[in-house]
């Protein structure tokens, strides 16, 4: 089994990339990154679904609540409600500036400490908010230049970052995993929960999420507010 680092963030997209590598005969380690979010039972999520599949897990205290910019970092900051018709339509205060770009090198680094030239993501260019660092044209960038920016270029090797959700409708990405046994319930994708770890069911990231499972026909197993879940059983 060739060895590969899985970015495993606790939420859904992240779950069912771990269980895609996990199929395709990789040995994971689930890296996640404490950052200075406001949705910190993201973490708390990661480590189950680690424990679940059995692999490794790190994480990286990287904190980019002092760069701030964000409403995932800064409490000044709302998460918006944002209209689902306008979702993607432009970057939000929810994009944390370079997150990906910077959580990509630092899994290069450990990468190229332990011989491993194969990192999964997560990210989603299809049902997505409109971050510019989940576009394919930026992952092939990354790929090249975490190459280049270490030994490997040297020694003949070369990165290969998977990111298998990159192009598929949420719907399709939960039937995905709802097919390789993900359980959805071990994951969190708010950005704003409440004191318990439960989702707002108003944020991008939960409508999202929502409009997902509906359209794959499947109930999320999350606990919603009363008012949310009473609207998805119209």
């Amino acid at each position: 089994m060739k060895k590969s680092v899985v970015l495993l963030s606790g939420g859904l997209d992240s779950a069912t990339v771990l269980a895609i590598a996990l199929k395709e005969g990789f040995r994971p380690v689930a890296m996640s990154f404490d950052y200075g979010q406001r949705h910190r039972v993201e973490l708390r999520k990661s480590r189950l679904l680690a424990e679940k599949y059995k692999v490794p897990h790190v994480v990286m205290h990287v904190p980019l609540n002092t760069i701030g910019g964000s409403a995932l970092t800064d409490s000044e900051i709302d998460v918006p409600d944002t209209p689902a018709e306008e979702i993607g339509g432009k970057v939000p205060v929810t994009y944390v500036p370079a997150r990906n770009t910077i959580f990509l090198a630092i899994a290069a680094g450990y990468c190229e400490v332990n011989g491993i030239e194969d990192i999964f993501i997560g990210t989603n260019a299809m049902d997505y908010s409109g971050y510019p660092d989940c576009r394919p044209e930026f992952i092939k960038a990354m790929e090249i230049a975490i190459t280049l920016g270490t030994r490997y270029t040297d020694e003949g090797r070369q990165f290969s970052i998977h990111a298998p959700l990159s192009n598929m409708k949420k719907s399709e990405i939960i039937r995905k995993g709802t097919e390789l046994g993900v359980d959805y319930s071990l994951t969190s994708t708010c950005y704003n929960p409440d004191q318990n770890g439960n989702p707002c069911g108003r944020c991008d990231s939960c409508k999202l999420r929502l409009r997902g499972f509906r359209e794959a026909g499947l109930t999320d197993p999350l606990p919603y507010p009363d008012e949310i879940q009473a609207k998805e059983r119209l």
